[in-house]
């Protein structure tokens, strides 16, 4: 029965902790904060398959809405994989900690769970808007219980999913592909070698659709901004500073995306709070120093906290503009405060050793009841710590993630580019919106993943006060065209064939009505205002074959996975049949 309650109540507690973070979300209406942006369909344009002006971040995550959403709601999709992504972060922790300390009791699990889910950095990265990132950082502990499968010479199917399913970002992807190496590569077991050379097979595959679509587009991250070092460094929070920001999991770059309890002292509060209750338990896992596994992901989580504060100094800085000028690809690590998401799995566990006792107690004996109830007592009391140490995370991060609704406009004018040529500019300047229907935070411009044409973007983002360049070069000659009013003619001969007004949100127009009135009007009311370029020139498309088997590989490496271990499972329970 013990047994049994230690299996399932994890992840009811799991899920139950979940609702109360995502409760508002899970109303009618689409996710737009900052980052994120759901709609009610996406489509396979070029950004989608990341083979756009742009560098490839948001790949293979907007393919795969694209094609979820040609079924189910686009909206729905996104608030169920965010659900689902918080729902096994907290019962992956719960099982990687039963499967790592085998006398953790029940109430240690919940603990595990509780650190896991309840935190800065998923508080953060929900106002950040990213979501997908959520989901790598999900598979961060079941990647450490598939990892220890493999070593153990059992079956790779669950390692394949949990690197497919954090591929979903090439962050995701670099988070377990870290972990997955670092557990395989560690002294024990057989097979060392083979197993490592599997585990980077599975993480290219997993990699592919990203690497793919950078290869081919060459606008690859390498091409960012050196501003954006500074810019998107970790952040220090009040009384904390940097490193004991990034020890609290916070730190983020974005000042206005972190709940209000850490934009004062309490900041510090929560964060000795937290650290406190994962304190407690390294001793219990330095006892443990047998297992090479948890020495592994002690050095992996010092080293992703104290590598973002190095980072954030001045010599740091300029060791990173260095980087990302030289070695390809670098720019991906510049928002290094996400890279903390490496300290999660060993936070979690010295969180449940906490409460676990070296040897399993026995129940007759009276002492051992009172042990039983003592730690029953201590993991209550960590649990209500952990919660009261970061109180606005529940109920959308203070009521911050709340589901906006759509203009019809929206729907009218993906329905009018139906079928049409030529790629769409927008106005006013930038990528940013603030909408009456959104919110008073910024938001992403949800025209490239609404309409079934190539939305024309810079990637330019204002940080700080300051501007970080992006790497959409022809939509900066777009729009700076557009700006400077030059003719129809000139806007056509790049490649555009529409004009999409945004008529609800501040930004710059320059003299884009010098432009505009050379364009026809097929669509107007008060949201939007839709204008057609005559006779547009044809861009010819990037080669996407390559890009589409990338996707399709790793599609089927996260359903092929899901299929063979599940039929494993089947199997194995008809075997056991009586």
């Amino acid at each position: 029965m013990a047994r049994s309650r230690s299996r399932w109540t994890p992840p009811l507690y799991s899920l139950l902790l979940s609702v109360v973070i995502l409760g508002p979300l899970l109303g009618p209406g689409y996710l737009l904060l900052r980052d994120a942006v759901s709609t009610p369909r996406s489509y396979f344009t070029d950004s989608a398959w990341g083979i756009a002006d742009a560098a490839a971040r948001a790949v293979p995550q907007d393919a795969a809405i694209a094609a979820l959403s040609t079924v189910f709601d686009g909206g729905l999709v996104v608030k169920a994989i965010l659900l689902l992504a918080l729902w096994l972060t907290g019962w992956g922790a719960a099982v990687m900690a039963r499967t790592m300390l085998p006398t953790a009791p029940l109430p240690a699990l919940l603990v595990a769970s509780t650190v896991a889910v309840w935190n800065p950095y998923v508080a953060e990265r929900l106002l950040q808007g990213h979501w997908s990132l959520l989901v790598g950082y999900a598979a961060l502990p079941w990647t450490v219980v598939a990892a220890l499968a493999v070593r153990q010479g059992r079956s790779w199917c669950a390692l394949a999913v949990c690197l497919a399913a954090a591929g979903l970002t090439p962050t995701g992807a670099l988070l377990a592909a870290t972990i997955a190496l670092v557990v395989l590569a560690l002294p024990g077991g057989a097979r060392r070698g083979l197993r490592v050379v599997g585990a980077l097979g599975l993480a290219a595959v997993a990699s592919a659709p990203w690497l793919a679509a950078t290869a081919v587009s060459g606008n690859g991250v390498e091409q960012a901004d050196p501003a954006g070092w500074a810019a998107f460094a970790a952040r220090a929070e009040p009384g904390l500073g940097t490193l004991g920001s990034l020890a609290g999991l916070g730190g983020i770059w974005n000042s206005d995306a972190v709940p209000g309890s850490r934009t004062g002292i309490f900041a510090l509060m929560g964060t000795v709070l937290l650290l406190t209750v994962v304190a407690f338990g390294v001793r219990p896992l330095i006892r443990r120093r047998g297992n090479p596994v948890i020495v592994g992901l002690g050095v992996v989580a010092l080293l992703a906290i104290a590598v973002p504060a190095l980072a954030a100094t001045g010599p740091g800085l300029a060791m990173a503009r260095a980087l990302g000028e030289t070695v390809p690809g670098a720019g991906l690590l510049r928002d290094s405060q996400k890279w903390v998401a490496l300290a999660m799995p060993i936070y979690a566990l010295a969180a449940a050793a906490a409460f676990s006792p070296r040897r399993r107690p026995n129940p007759v004996q009276p002492t051992a009841l009172s042990a039983v109830q003592r730690t029953r007592f201590g993991s209550a009391v960590a649990i209500v710590a952990l919660l009261i140490a970061l109180p606005d995370l529940a109920w959308g991060v203070g009521n911050s993630l709340r589901p906006v609704t759509y203009p019809a406009s929206w729907q009218a004018v993906a329905t009018e580019l139906d079928g049409a040529a030529g790629d769409v500019a927008v106005l006013p300047a930038g990528m940013f919106r603030r909408f009456p229907y959104s919110g008073t935070a910024p938001v992403l411009d949800p025209a490239p993943r609404m309409l079934p044409l190539d939305v024309l973007q810079t990637g330019e983002l204002i940080v700080a006060g300051g501007t970080v360049r992006g790497e959409g070069r022809r939509a900066t000659d777009v729009q700076n065209s557009v700006l400077a009013g030059e003719s129809a003619d000139t806007v056509a001969r790049m490649g555009v064939g529409w004009v999409l007004v945004e008529n609800t949100t501040p930004g710059e127009l320059g003299e884009s009505e010098r432009t505009l009135n050379f364009l026809d009007i097929v669509y107007s009311d008060e949201q939007l205002t839709l204008y057609r370029v005559p006779n547009p020139m044809i861009v010819e498309s990037r080669p996407a074959t390559v890009v589409v088997a990338a996707h399709l590989a790793w599609a089927l490496l996260l359903l092929g996975g899901l299929a063979v271990g599940l039929l494993g499972r089947i199997r194995m329970r008809r075997t056991h049949q009586p």
